[in-house]
């Protein structure tokens, strides 16, 4: 069919094949009711005849099935030892020995439940495993059981629709066979059978019902039984073919009607195979292309546009709808260690594991890199379905011979009021990130403080950039001085920033320029302004702090380098000064870098040594020109016994490396002796300074000349 036909030209066309197939259909059924006529009425009467021993049958077989659970359920409630040790301490193990074990591979019932006269269950075991009724069964159990409690001769039995099928539970209060007066508080009974393929073979084995089924809806051209629930609600049908021995007597006419037949049949056949066989491709085509528009094409769940229209699509009744963000913590490395098939694969084994976790999640996504989303319909608590995420992470996972472990960080959010499902997943993406702010494996629910404290930032963030284009923020200088002569040989410039509503820390907003992008200005507006200063002060060595942010942008060493060269500052006083962080995160930047600073005479410190993870291989690839040891090791030299026995070593191992030491921290004479005595050529600390203005240290600086 050409695709250059208009609408209406098209319609046309359906409308001409479809009138010819409605003339041909005519005729053929002119023909065939010619000989179809004779042997209808024998047809109809025999089939029917059939059908009416068949349906009595299916009854016959339901009656039976529960005529034998009933006879089970009464042999074992009606009997004194049972009635007896119900009553003791030991009921719940006499129950497990005599039903509940029995139920692991028993053919009369698939589980046994024993409930209290209190109405808690003494012991209920599902195929040998102890299980909870009342979340198997739901809240129509409760009724059976209140039923059931009175002493009666009969059991009561009703069939129960539950997620795994559809069971026959029969019911019976536990009783003596001979009652010696009147009973009350009695413990019920309850087996149940479900109605399995196996159970269902063996009744069409039985009653003679070949092809005998258990289905939801009835088929439209088959007989059915209708199964009903204690309430009368038809829960399932058994659902069998008609054996319709009248078509035998058709079949003795069958090849006139078949060759009339087949004349028009060919004829039809041509003209509607080529419409037909386009239609379904054009169809195939259509739905792939929605298919691959909604969902991601490595897991096979929802894409972000997906999730996002599924959302939309929920109306009034999915009041209680939760999302759940969830970010795999580690993924980069493993893609760095073993490669984007291995990363794709875990994807793929995590995306399964995701849409089983728990089964109140019925839709799930993949919103790009190793970012997913679950959603939740139910009442299900958010804690619990957060514990059956994390707890899928807390087993490596097995790939190619390889354990890989990930971690993973959930946000979740609720649908409240009317938001939109844009909205909903921003919240969900907003509790995500502090999640992940506040470590791994974490699990953070949204509320409207996220939003104040995200405000919060924002403005923080733009005062921030305020200040560094303002030169509100402003080097402090803390004086290192000789360890040997207590002369002061170097300053350290240390950012200080005194806001409008007072000073704000160094912790605060050096984290948020590194977070917002700020980090490179701030670092080069420290640089600048710290050197302006130094120049006053010849002849002192000057360290400037760089975050490991700064050291991995591939332009910071050009950088630094053109802000000593609009100053004029000698490269040789210059000291960076940069931590452990570094050398794990990016030590090939990190390399690069160094070794062009360094080749212009610029030394190169590392900071808090003895917090981190640096090796001695790491100190031996970067060739460190000094290195400072934390005030961690500096106050354990008070808190812990053996802390001068831990300081000596570290002071030894830069002996060793010939990598001269600094000490920072010190605040007390004992602390700085024994610093001195260990090796430490440099002392910093409130002791021998603290941080000061420029002015502040001008002065210092001419009071120690003076003395000097």
């Amino acid at each position: 069919m050409s695709s250059d036909l208009t609408p209406r030209q098209f319609r046309t066309h359906t409308s001409s094949v479809s009138a010819i197939t409605v003339c041909f259909l005519a005729v053929a059924l002119v023909l065939t009711g010619l000989v179809a006529h004779v042997v209808t009425t024998m047809t109809r009467s025999a089939n029917a005849i059939d059908d009416a021993r068949a349906d009595r049958a299916a009854h016959a077989a339901i009656v039976s099935f529960m005529a034998k659970l009933g006879a089970t359920i009464k042999d074992n409630a009606v009997w004194d030892d049972a009635y007896k040790a119900i009553g003791t301490p030991a009921a719940a193990d006499w129950a497990y020995e005599n039903w509940g074990k029995t139920s692991a591979d028993y053919s009369l019932y698939d589980g046994a439940v024993v409930i209290g006269p209190d109405g808690s269950a003494v012991s209920a075991y599902l195929k040998g495993k102890p299980f909870q009724p009342r979340d198997y069964f739901g809240e129509t159990f409760d009724r059976q059981m209140e039923a059931a409690a009175k002493p009666q001769p009969a059991p009561l039995l009703n069939f129960f629709k539950t997620e795994t099928g559809i069971l026959l539970v029969a019911s019976q209060a536990i009783q003596p066979f001979s009652p010696t007066g009147e009973l009350s508080n009695l413990s019920v009974l309850t087996f149940f059978k479900e109605l399995t393929p196996e159970v269902v073979d063996a009744l069409s084995d039985e009653h003679e019902l070949d092809g005998l089924r258990l289905q939801g809806t009835p088929e439209p051209n088959e007989l059915n039984s209708p199964i009903k629930d204690m309430d009368g609600a038809i829960i399932g049908y058994l659902v069998w073919p008609s054996k319709a021995p009248g078509n035998a007597i058709f079949n003795g006419v069958r090849p006139y009607v078949i060759a009339a037949a087949s004349i028009l049949v060919l004829f039809l056949a041509a003209v509607l195979l080529a419409g037909t066989s386009e239609a379904g491709r054009l169809r195939r085509l259509t739905e792939a292309a929605r298919f691959e528009a909604s969902h991601d094409s490595l897991s096979g769940l929802f894409n972000r546009h997906g999730i996002l229209d599924m959302l939309d699509r929920l109306d009034s009744s999915y009041s209680a709808v939760s999302l759940y963000m969830i970010d795999l913590d580690g993924f980069k490395a493993v893609n760095d260690a073993w490669g984007h098939a291995v990363g794709d694969q875990l994807i793929r084994i995590v995306a399964k594991a995701l849409q089983d976790c728990h089964p109140e999640i019925h839709a799930s996504a993949r919103l790009g890199g190793d970012e997913f989303a679950l959603v939740q319909f139910g009442s299900a608590s958010h804690r619990d379905i957060e514990d059956s995420i994390l707890k899928l992470f807390r087993t490596p996972f097995k790939i190619g011979g390889r354990t890989i472990e990930v971690g993973t960080s959930i946000g979740m959010a609720s649908r409240v009021g009317d938001i939109t499902s844009l909205e909903l997943l921003r919240r969900a993406d907003m509790a995500l990130y502090r999640a992940k702010e506040n470590g791994k494996g974490q699990a953070v629910t949204y509320d409207r403080g996220l939003d104040r404290e995200r405000q919060r930032v924002a403005e923080l963030e733009s005062e921030l950039r305020n200040a560094i284009d303002n030169g509100a923020i402003e080097p402090f200088f803390q004086p290192l001085v000789s360890a040997s002569t207590g002369a002061i040989i170097g300053l350290e410039a240390l950012a200080r920033w005194r806001g409008a509503a007072g000073s704000i820390s160094p912790e605060v907003f050096i984290p948020l320029a590194e977070k917002s992008g700020l980090i490179d200005a701030l670092g080069v507006h420290m640089l600048r302004a710290s050197i302006h200063h130094a120049k006053a002060w010849p002849g002192l060595a000057l360290s400037v702090n760089v975050s490991p942010v700064q050291l991995c942008n591939p332009d910071f060493a050009a950088q630094v380098i053109a802000v000593l060269d609009e100053s004029g500052f000698d490269p040789s006083r210059l000291t960076l000064e940069i931590t452990e962080g570094v050398l794990m995160t990016n030590p090939d930047q990190a390399r690069r870098s160094i070794d062009v600073l360094r080749r212009i005479g610029i030394k190169i410190a590392l900071d808090d040594f003895g917090c981190g993870y640096a090796s001695i291989g790491a100190l031996r690839q970067f060739g460190f020109d000094r290195m400072k040891i934390d005030r961690s090791l500096v106050l354990g030299l008070e808190e812990n016994a053996n802390g001068i026995d831990i300081l000596r070593a570290t002071v030894a191992l830069a002996t060793a490396l010939d990598i001269p030491v600094t000490a920072e921290g010190i605040e007390n004479p004992r602390q700085a002796e024994i610093l001195r005595a260990s090796g430490c050529d440099q002392l910093q600390g409130y002791l021998v300074g603290k941080p000061m203005s420029s002015t502040e240290i001008g002065e210092t600086l001419r009071q120690h000349t003076s003395a000097a």
